[in-house]
């Protein structure tokens, strides 16, 4: 099998897990209303040899503001869908921060209205750049 490796095959990953919050997102009236938690895993492709080499913050991606990017994007929009929650976070990431040429959204909904036992729903999406290319590599790269 193959995995897809992103941007050039240069992956180093700065890795957020658990991002929360409460959010109003749902195909039912009561889950927009009454809202729920989501969480959010993200993994950044960013090029860290500039930062690594020179401990200089601003070489890489703050990622304070990442988290308080997603947290706001949760909070402060409203959609049916955990895949259309999940597209406009990578879009709204991939739009500040430019030194991130690709990334990987999970959006978790661990309350999602399901009637019966589990433990948690979840997309997950790839995103990359417009122009940055994505080679599929031999099973066992990445």
């Amino acid at each position: 099998m193959n995995k897809i490796v992103p941007v050039a095959n240069h992956c180093d990953r700065i890795t957020l897990t658990g991002l929360g919050a409460v959010g109003y997102h749902g195909v039912f009236e009561k889950e927009r209303r009454s809202g729920q938690p989501f969480f959010v895993d993200l993994v950044l492709y960013v090029d860290l040899r500039p930062s690594g080499a020179t401990d200089e913050l601003t070489l890489t991606v703050h990622y304070g503001e990442v988290a308080e990017m997603v947290r706001e994007i949760i909070i402060g929009t409203r959609f049916q869908l955990i895949e259309a929650l999940a597209e406009e976070i990578a879009r709204c990431l991939l739009q500040r921060f430019t030194a991130v040429r690709a990334l990987d959204v999970t959006v978790h909904k661990p309350k999602a209205p399901i009637d019966v036992t589990f433990s948690d729903v979840a997309v997950s999406i790839f995103r990359s750049r417009a122009g940055e290319d994505t080679p599929v590599a031999p099973e066992g790269g990445r």
